[in-house]
């Protein structure tokens, strides 16, 4: 039987002062304190998934370093989608050193917080060009967390990695509280000509109404998602615990189920899991039961 994979969800301690959680606003109390592989545990095991992905929360290197050692000591956890500086000159050593360390092989992907910058076209800096081919050079997964603002930067940079896996986070974010489609639509449309990108359907509900969502408010965009870029390019993510803002992990689940519920069993079990392992090839390592 193939192996289920929540391919995104975060840990964190915001009491940790080493530790600048910046997003976290006075709305987002409510997911403020410790969240660890403890408490995501029973969800998983609800729903019978067998592997996760941990995706960086704070621009830190030492949250990459702590993800990894607690990738080592976590049976769930497959691999680690980390951060790295992309404008350091010597982010091929950085990188390199962090393969090499003890916990490196869980190291599966790297990923930076673009939607927060101030520039929209930060991500076509040349020192972040540079960047993102080192993360190719070391045979790594980039991590696209975007909105409609920064998609066409986006697409510049897809077009120019043809040889690189991308994943886009949370299928880009659209508003889907005020009904966006556009110029959404039309960015992740071109986007799916290119066959080294995946999406992670993930972080939709928080995205709707928090209170008076439903799961015909999301399946639209899947909808859409599987017209372009069909079901082998499509993967389940969790994006807890920031959904239980607006849901329980049961309830982002039974959501994506209800989404994808006319494929046939080979193409759920590829968005269910089998597809996280091609996008971040995951390999027996990881996958080890």
């Amino acid at each position: 039987m193939a192996l289920r994979i929540d391919s995104h969800h975060h840990f964190w301690n915001t009491d940790n002062p080493d530790y600048d959680y910046y997003w976290m606003s006075d709305d987002l109390a409510v997911i403020k304190g410790q969240r660890r592989p403890q408490d995501l545990l029973p969800w998983l095991q609800a729903k019978g998934i067998d592997k996760t992905i941990i995706v960086q929360t704070i621009p830190s290197l030492r949250e990459t370093e702590d993800f990894l050692k607690i990738a080592a000591d976590t049976d769930f956890v497959a691999g680690v989608v980390g951060w790295v500086d992309l404008t350091n000159p010597e982010i091929g050593n950085t990188l390199e050193q962090l393969k090499s360390g003890p916990d490196g092989k869980y190291l599966v992907g790297i990923r930076h917080q673009v939607h927060d910058e101030k520039d929209a076209r930060w991500l076509l800096r040349k020192d972040v060009r540079h960047g993102i081919k080192a993360v190719g050079a070391a045979d790594l997964t980039y991590d696209l967390l975007l909105k409609s603002r920064e998609l066409p930067a986006g697409l510049e940079i897809v077009q120019e990695n043809p040889g690189m896996r991308f994943v886009m986070d949370h299928i880009s974010k659209p508003n889907i509280k005020e009904g966006e489609i556009e110029p959404w639509a039309g960015q992740m449309k071109k986007m799916a000509e290119y066959p080294n990108v995946w999406v992670k359907v993930s972080g939709m509900i928080t995205e709707a109404d928090w209170y008076n969502w439903k799961p015909d408010d999301i399946k639209p965009y899947v909808d859409m998602l599987l017209e372009w870029y069909g079901p082998s390019r499509l993967m389940f993510g969790s994006d807890w615990p920031v959904c239980t803002l607006a849901g329980t992990y049961s309830l982002v689940y039974d959501t994506a189920a209800y989404c994808f519920s006319g494929l046939n069993p080979d193409d759920l079990a590829a968005v269910f899991g089998g597809n996280a392992v091609s996008a971040y090839k995951l390999n027996d390592f990881h996958l080890r039961t």
